[in-house]
């Protein structure tokens, strides 16, 4: 239950990313960009759950020597890595350009999944 909501508050941040910032286009029409935008949020969350810490470890320096901004192009990096493995799964999705698609894209994306996640129930009895 907790990985479907995972799934779907990405693929929510990703569709809202995509309707604000011109660079990042999920392709289709109807059903099949439904199914591409959650084929696009499964391989999102792949690459943050296994991708993201190595990076985040192997930077820490740098993040910590820019008090933690450094973590904005790792989220825009991983946007981008996810774009390339779409493509290579056949998922139609395209980020554009690391300057202002994927960065403006990451904070979009960072904000309405924290959101979107708040919304969704976890698993969690609740009193």
């Amino acid at each position: 239950m907790k990985l479907l909501a995972s799934v779907v508050a990405n693929g929510v941040a990703l569709w809202v990313a995509s309707a604000l910032v011109s660079g990042i286009e999920f392709g289709g029409q109807g059903v099949s960009q439904l199914l591409t935008i959650l084929g696009v949020a499964l391989v999102f969350g792949l690459v943050n759950a296994v991708v993201r810490p190595l990076v985040q470890l192997l930077s820490l320096p740098l993040i910590v020597l820019t008090l933690g901004l450094f973590l904005i192009v790792i989220n825009a990096l991983m946007l981008l890595l996810t774009s390339w493995l779409s493509g290579v799964l056949g998922l139609n999705f395209s980020v554009d350009d690391l300057f202002w698609s994927a960065i403006l894209g990451s904070i979009i994306i960072s904000i309405v999944s924290l959101f979107v996640s708040m919304l969704l129930p976890d698993g969690r009895d609740r009193a």
